[in-house]
């Protein structure tokens, strides 16, 4: 591999950096979506429980002691029980859009790395290509062996980039489909608290 990786020429370089950074990238996320989601189900229960009994007071302290962009969402539509619906759907809303930015974070720079990656490697394609025609301009045909550097470092990094690029793409979708369904279960969760605090 490490022989492979020198033949690819230096464009392996920046393509083995972007290979590193999707998969710290990919892990990253995986973890604090883990953490969001982890004892959701049983913070909604407590907390409509407690409404549904007029105890406010106590499923703000739950909310308070649950670290999660839900918990927050949850907390701001309770502080605002006493107004109207719509009041406490406004304020739930502007907590949530400000509650899910942070989960996005890096899936941007993941979908770019799945862009550039096979771009790298066409560079090195193209790198490749012309120092074989170098040879060729300036000895005559040459060898096999003379021109087989340049061809084995096109194809080489061509292959390097997709190989990046192909599950970076799929980690990519994993991941935002994973967080839209997320973002989707807290938005179900904080509109049957407003419905029951709006009441």
């Amino acid at each position: 591999m490490l022989e492979i990786f020198q033949k690819g020429g230096p464009l392996m370089y920046p393509i083995l950096l972007c290979s590193i950074m999707a998969m710290a990238i990919f892990f990253e996320r995986l973890w604090i979506f883990f953490r969001v989601g982890r004892g959701r189900d049983e913070l909604v229960r407590e907390v409509e429980n407690l409404v549904s009994k007029l105890r406010i007071d106590e499923a703000i302290v739950v909310c308070q002691r649950s670290d999660t962009p839900l918990a927050r969402i949850l907390l701001a539509a309770l502080r605002a029980h006493g107004r109207t619906r719509d009041q406490i759907k406004t304020v739930v809303e502007e907590t949530g859009s400000r509650e899910s930015a942070p989960l996005e974070r890096y899936l941007g720079l993941l979908g770019t790395i799945a862009t550039i990656s096979p771009l790298l490697g066409l560079l090195g394609t193209v790198l490749g290509m012309i120092r074989a025609f170098t040879v060729i301009a300036t000895a005559g045909m040459g060898t096999p062996e003379t021109l087989g550097g340049g061809i084995s470092e096109a194809l080489i990094t061509t292959a390097s980039g997709l190989a990046v690029a192909i599950p970076t793409i799929l980690l990519h979708k994993y991941l935002t489909s994973r967080l839209d369904l997320m973002v989707l279960k807290m938005e179900e969760s904080s509109l049957r608290l407003v419905d029951m605090l709006g009441e």
